[in-house]
């Protein structure tokens, strides 16, 4: 029987426990792409962009080893990330109005972009739960499916408190680029140089990544803004001759 001895419950919680701590990042990820929905798609960009990172996370434990092996990987991921960081700290058009913000496009790409995030950022996870499932596929999928709730929870909150402080937003895209910064440097291209040579960019490059994805997406934000500004109103009557 899978739930036969006390090892294999120590299995299953130490994957539930990894997966947990593991994925803080992964729940913000998810809350941000899903904050700029109307809240009547918010729940379900949560729940849909979940349940397909958790199908990709699963599929990708299996071939962890191999994945994390190639050269240069990490260092494309990097830049995606990067790239998301900016893009999640951009407001989205709204369009002409409301009913433009209803269009099932919208939630389309947010599970779009939860799941190129999770698929990036889960490259180093993967690792620690392939290692607590110890080759037991059963386990795996059993652990990754309770965890799935718990990040459907930490989404849920971390979106509510975005709505109530602003900040947060900015506070995970610099999330987005010290992971992208992390990745860069572990990557087997240039590891070796890195510990080598320049030991300074496992400190360096994290906190780079974090400061460029907000400068950035702040940035280009203001312009979002500046270009969405009212035209100032015509004074008819100043004009209009007496």
């Amino acid at each position: 029987m899978l739930f036969s001895d006390l090892q294999t419950w120590a299995a299953l919680a130490e994957i539930i426990g990894v997966n947990i701590v593991l994925s803080g990042d992964n729940a913000v990820v998810i809350a941000l792409a899903a904050r700029s929905l109307p809240r009547a798609q918010r729940r379900k960009a949560v729940v849909f962009g979940s349940l397909a990172a958790i199908v990709m996370r699963v599929i990708l434990t299996l071939v962890a080893a191999e994945v994390l092996s190639l050269p240069w990987l990490r260092i494309i991921g990097s830049a995606l990330l990067l790239w998301i960081g900016v893009k999640l700290l951009v407001p989205e058009d709204d369009g002409d109005g409301a009913d433009g913000d209803m269009r099932p496009g919208g939630m389309l790409a947010a599970i779009r972009i939860i799941l190129i995030a999770d698929l990036v950022m889960s490259l180093d996870n993967v690792i620690a739960v392939a290692a607590a499932a110890k080759g037991s596929v059963p386990l795996l999928v059993i652990g990754l499916g309770i965890s799935i709730p718990l990040i459907i929870f930490g989404s849920a909150i971390i979106l509510k408190l975005m709505d109530r402080f602003p900040v947060i937003i900015t506070l995970g895209g610099a999330l987005l680029g010290f992971v992208a910064g992390e990745m860069l440097v572990g990557d087997s291209a240039i590891a070796d140089w890195i510990n080598t040579a320049a030991g300074f960019l496992h400190y360096v490059a994290p906190a780079a990544g974090a400061v460029l994805v907000v400068i950035v997406g702040r940035w280009l934000a203001a312009r979002v803004k500046v270009g969405k500004a009212p035209a100032p109103m015509v004074d008819l009557a100043a004009n209009d001759p007496e």
